[in-house]
């Protein structure tokens, strides 16, 4: 028999002999969510961040990605690391929360390499992808001119096969809004 709370929630069910398992009422309500939630995307905002420059440039792609309406996180939003106390601990902690919260990432691969840290977030957020099935994927974001020149890229091949096994790789923040909107 299907419980009233449910019915009020506006689970409807065509027979009470429909879900006879908690396990199957719990699949549909996951379902039933998917279908009827706009819910918010939750995004990692993965990149360098050690320059004005890199910030600011996270900071007004953040902002059009907000006006968008997703939820973003922007490490050095939350403390920038700037003090002589700071651990690799420390940073770890602070991060590591957010990429595991977050339903997508964004992640910027510009630059003659790809930054360390942006690089292992990738990996890290790949890895979660592999048994956590609500994350939707890995936009990387890719604006250096080098390559358009046939210069490299500065993305290795693994970190590129990383972003490509679960998302795309682009060339302009409208396109990286575009994929995100889609993964709603």
């Amino acid at each position: 028999m299907v419980d009233a709370p449910l019915v009020r929630l506006g689970f409807c069910f065509s027979s009470p002999h429909a879900l006879n398992s908690p396990a199957a009422i719990t699949v549909m309500i996951r379902r039933r969510l998917q279908l009827c939630s706009v819910g918010t995307l939750k995004i990692y905002f993965a990149g360098p961040l050690f320059t004005p420059y890199e910030r600011s440039f996270i900071d007004e792609c953040a902002v059009a990605l907000r006006a968008d309406g997703f939820e973003v996180f922007v490490p050095h939003e939350h403390e920038l690391a700037t003090g002589v106390d700071v651990t690799a601990a420390w940073i770890f902690a602070k991060d590591r929360p957010g990429i595991q919260r977050s339903d997508a990432m964004l992640a910027i691969l510009d630059g003659p390499s790809v930054d360390d840290g942006t690089a292992c977030e990738i990996g890290m957020f790949h890895a979660l992808m592999q048994s956590d099935l609500s994350k939707k994927g890995i936009v990387g974001l890719l604006t250096d001119i080098r390559g358009m020149r046939g210069e490299s890229t500065g993305v290795n091949l693994f970190v590129q096969g990383a972003i490509e096994d679960v998302g795309r790789i682009v060339a302009s923040i409208e396109e990286a809004r575009d994929v995100l909107r889609a993964w709603r």
